[in-house]
């Protein structure tokens, strides 16, 4: 999970800014939208040779 707290004289856009960073480097997004539809095991087989 992450987090962010805003540092004392941050702006907020400033700390969305390090938030979004921080889960893109994290892999979050990536991970989301790899599980937001049910995949069958022949197509993630048949993804991970190509």
């Amino acid at each position: 999970m992450s987090q962010v707290k805003v540092k004392e004289g941050e702006s907020l856009d400033n700390a969305l800014r390090r938030f979004k960073r921080q889960t893109s480097r994290d892999g979050v997004i990536q991970e989301v939208r790899k599980r937001e539809h049910y995949e069958k095991p022949s197509v993630k087989r048949k993804k991970k040779s190509e």
